[in-house]
């Protein structure tokens, strides 16, 4: 069969890029990541608040933002922006949700980090707002927008390799714990397990159930839940699609070589395919990787590369999928109301570490999920 190279594995630029931004958080995630992809992007931002002004003003010089707001209210009051990125800890960010909610009289769109709230049913509660006052709310779940992983749903959606059998992830990077992480005991699942848990439904769609087993991570030296994880969605299909996230790695932060990496393979009746995610790599920007086999060309390796990568060329594609949505009129892919499936799958996570078994997703459904 013809074989074409071009595997969608960037984001297509939205149908208007020119909406007026505000950004609420001045942190590593918005001075790194964000304001690097919306500059290379186009897009027009145009004010910038944290709790910390010289912060905000450091970030804002940085990057040529020319309004520097005192608090969230002002950015608000401002008439120039219809879209509002959030960027803060996960702990704190509901309260500012809630407050664009009721001051944002001009706000068509927010783009919020994941997860959206550390409990589902808050989260619940927050999309439910929006969707009453007729916001668009987008969650910022960016491994969609790893080009790996793009190009890989490409694959899939081309049939290349057949029907799915077995795929898995596999995280090895180290955490430190600081603010916010040693208030919270859930650690891993909500933060870092969320990306792939979300990626696998990008790829296949939604479970069945999941199984999940966890140890702490000896490196937090605080009561938490989660640390070490591992997991296995189970799909109607017979796909079996598991995951190990090891935010310990070793003593690496102790003084051990490192051997961070991301990688994912999947394997279908008519091909295989493996990736590596280049962000561990990072303040380094290392492209991701794809590498494809098929039936069809026996004994061949295919190897497409790129010179985008997860970090940070897949924030624009985040904010650039809530614009899109806006300049279109439809529900952004990564809205409020499919990430409430996301979280479903975090809860059930952690319903089969605490009763030790498989738990179904719709269990979740019953309590009151999606």
């Amino acid at each position: 069969m013809p074989l074409d190279f071009d595997l969608e594995h960037a984001a297509r630029p939205p149908a208007r890029a020119d909406f007026g931004i505000g950004i609420v958080g001045a942190g590593f995630v918005v001075r790194d990541l964000h304001l690097v992809a919306y500059r290379k992007a186009g897009f027009r931002v145009l004010a910038i608040t944290d709790l910390d002004p010289d912060r905000a003003r450091e970030v804002a010089r940085l990057h040529e933002v020319p309004r520097v707001p005192a608090n969230v209210e002002e950015l608000l009051e401002d008439p120039d922006i219809e879209v509002v990125d959030v960027a803060v800890p996960p702990d704190s960010q509901p309260a500012v949700l809630r407050r664009v909610l009721e001051r944002g009289r001009g706000i068509r769109g927010v783009l919020a980090q994941k997860p959206l709230a550390l409990t589902l049913g808050e989260a619940r509660a927050l999309v439910e707002g929006y969707e009453r006052a007729g916001i668009a709310l987008a969650v910022n779940q960016n491994m969609r927008w790893d080009p790996s992983i793009r190009a890989l749903r490409t694959l899939l959606q081309r049939g290349w390799l057949g029907e799915p059998v077995l795929a898995t992830i596999e995280m090895r990077a180290p955490r430190r714990y600081a603010g916010w992480k040693r208030r919270s005991d859930r650690l891993t699942l909500p933060v870092m397990s969320i990306h792939h848990l979300d990626a696998f439904r990008f790829l296949f769609g939604e479970p069945e159930s999941v199984w999940a087993s966890a140890r702490t991570d000896p490196r937090a030296d605080f009561p938490h839940t989660d640390g070490i994880v591992l997991y296995v969605l189970e799909y109607a299909s017979g796909l079996r699609a598991a995951a190990l996230d090891d935010v310990y790695a070793g003593p690496v932060l102790e003084g051990a070589a490192a051997d961070s990496f991301v990688r994912w393979r999947v394997e279908g009746t008519e091909g295989m395919a493996r990736g590596a995610v280049g962000w561990p790599a990072w303040p380094n920007v290392v492209p991701s990787t794809l590498d494809f086999t098929l039936r069809s060309q026996p004994g061949v390796w295919f190897s497409p590369r790129w010179r985008e990568a997860w970090f940070p060329d897949a924030f624009a594609g985040t904010m650039g999928e809530l614009m899109d949505a806006l300049a279109t009129g439809r529900s952004p892919a990564i809205g409020g109301r499919d990430n409430l499936h996301t979280l479903a799958l975090v809860e059930a996570c952690y319903r089969s570490l605490a009763e030790r078994r498989a738990v179904r997703v719709d269990e979740i459904a019953a309590a009151g999920s999606p």
